[in-house]
């Protein structure tokens, strides 16, 4: 999905007055609503990855440069952030589309990976420990402790349990070398009382989370989940037998998946 803003001269910040169309032989355009002429092009939101919203945001960005504006380019999840490496290298070629954008500015929501934020030009990295310690609905509920639900998710839990002043728990996945496939799930001692927090960048189908909350022997009265980027594919409903309170952000349109019932943080409440 793709939405463009524009400033106006009582200095605040609008909806652009453009409509999306395509051509009958596929291509993408645009044409201007009367309200544009008096519209100053500032930034365009892109959620998800359907790589004609990037073409779109393409098209109004050179639009907006044609007329000597700058435009920020706000894409909260880099697509294939996760395939940062091997062939073929989804993370560069991602990377390669959003800098044809040629934004003037790239924002982003903790990236899964280092790898790529290094292939984005002019990229600033919003962080999700910020914004979840600034949610209070988040607050409220005083968790005992942040979970990082695997090595990889270390990093952003401690910045997230730093940022609430609780203490970080570390949990693991273990894999059977034979096979490569995941054997079980550990965790360090847990406190015997209070609300826990996983704390993670990206949901897919959920399998880590559910069989870290599994390896806890805890349900859904004491464990809470906050993932930046919910995809909420295949099983993901079935959090709901592990979670009392699912926390994301409508970074992608997963986030909309009525079985997961997640709590929704609009990203232009903290991003713009």
């Amino acid at each position: 999905m793709i939405t463009t803003y524009a400033s106006v001269p009582a200095g605040f910040t609008v909806y652009s007055d453009v409509n999306f169309m395509q051509f009958p032989a596929g291509e993408q355009h645009f044409t201007l609503g009367p309200a544009a002429q008096q519209q100053v092009p500032v930034r365009v939101l892109i959620t998800g990855t359907d790589a004609n919203d990037y073409i779109r945001a393409g098209l109004w960005i050179d639009y907006a440069h044609q007329h000597g504006n700058k435009v920020e380019a706000v894409i909260p999840y880099l697509p294939a952030a996760r395939a940062d490496r091997g062939e073929p290298f989804g993370a560069k070629v991602y990377a390669n589309l959003i800098n044809s954008l040629e934004a003037d500015q790239v924002t982003c929501l903790d990236p899964h990976s280092p790898v790529m934020t290094e292939l984005v030009d002019n990229l600033t990295i919003v962080e999700s420990a910020g914004v979840i310690a600034a949610d209070p609905r988040i607050a409220q509920r005083r968790y005992a402790g942040v979970i990082a639900p695997d090595a990889g998710a270390v990093s952003r839990a401690q910045k997230a349990a730093d940022a609430l002043g609780i203490p970080l728990f570390r949990a693991a996945k273990h894999r059977d070398f034979a096979t490569g496939k995941l054997s079980g799930f550990s965790c360090e001692q847990l406190p015997d009382n209070g609300r826990l927090l996983v704390v993670d960048d990206i949901c897919d189908g959920g399998g880590t989370f559910r069989g870290l909350a599994q390896s806890t022997g805890l349900g859904p009265d004491r464990l809470d989940l906050w993932v930046s980027h919910g995809v909420f594919s295949g099983q993901a409903a079935r959090l709901r037998e592990n979670f009392g309170s699912i926390f994301t952000t409508d970074s992608h349109p997963g986030h909309q998946n009525p079985d997961v019932n997640a709590t929704i943080l609009p990203v232009s409440s903290f991003m713009f």
